[in-house]
């Protein structure tokens, strides 16, 4: 299949059967007695059978999808993070986003799949193993929530981020094991700027879903993350209505430098909303 813009929708079904395949599969060593078990990578992040088995599966299934479109994924080989410089269109994932949270038995991991495509998230998958549920976004096409109904079927419903509403709180999503001074201050300055905060703690990119869906408001991240973290949330939030933006304000883009980490970011649910543009000039 020669994947082509006007194409993308039609990569919704065979994407969710190949997040369904990875996903069962991580599931079957969360649920075995090996489950805790690891080893350590180069930077310190554990690395565990599941994150192997997952990016396999991935690797192959997004190859069978289209040959011509290479594969980027957190367990890449060394050849092939060195050859992604001159990829202008490819696969970015992680096959098991939130290897802590898996370890930790908490529940909160995903699979990452975006489609980059001119250094753009042009399509996101946020896949919840444990639930059996998609977050999809094609930004300027369609935002939806897969539901896993059995039988190979999935049940639908749009994605919609929210709006703020004086008065009421506004909702931080944090990352449950990053923090720091840094958020503090964000969260200082948005109760003297808006009124009562709430802040919500989660891992891995349920973040992101939670924003397209409309429980929250804004996700500060000034902690170390990769680009396979973030492109396709900012997909499945961009089509929600959302936006990811570098202090800089601008939309954050890929395969752009040598490094593979991301910049620090604000993800928000209601885009043009001049609390947002206060706050980055706040210089926070």
């Amino acid at each position: 299949m020669d994947i082509t813009v006007p194409d993308l929708p039609e990569l919704v079904a065979p994407l969710l059967r190949l997040c369904r395949e990875a996903g069962d599969a991580i599931c079957a060593h969360y649920h075995s007695p090996d489950a805790t078990q690891y080893e350590a990578k180069g930077d310190d992040s554990p690395l565990t059978r599941a994150d192997l088995d997952s990016h396999a599966l991935l690797q192959a299934g997004l190859t069978e999808l289209d040959a011509n479109i290479p594969v980027l994924s957190e367990e890449s080989t060394p050849q092939e993070l060195a050859e992604r410089r001159s990829w202008r269109r490819y696969w970015l994932v992680d096959p098991l986003d939130g290897t802590k949270e898996f370890l930790a038995r908490t529940g909160e991991f995903t699979i990452n799949i975006a489609l980059i495509s001119s250094h753009r998230p042009v399509l996101g998958v946020l896949y919840l193993p444990l639930e059996r549920t998609a977050y999809v976004g094609i930004p300027g096409v369609q935002a939806c929530c897969y539901r896993d109904a059995g039988g190979g079927a999935w049940s639908t419903s749009e994605l919609a981020t929210r709006d703020l509403e004086p008065g009421q709180p506004l909702t931080v999503l944090a990352s449950r094991r990053h923090g720091g001074p840094r958020l503090q201050s964000c969260l200082n300055w948005l109760d003297e700027h808006w009124g009562p905060v709430a802040r919500l703690n989660s891992g891995s990119a349920l973040k992101f879903c939670q924003l397209a869906e409309g429980v929250g408001d804004v996700y500060p991240r000034f902690s170390p993350c990769c680009e396979w973290d973030t492109a396709a949330g900012q997909a499945v939030l961009e089509a929600a209505g959302g936006s990811l933006q570098g202090m800089d304000g601008q939309p954050l883009r890929y395969n752009c430098q040598d490094s593979l980490l991301s910049p620090d970011f604000y993800a928000f649910a209601e885009a043009a909303n001049p609390l947002w543009r206060q706050l980055l000039q706040s210089g926070l």
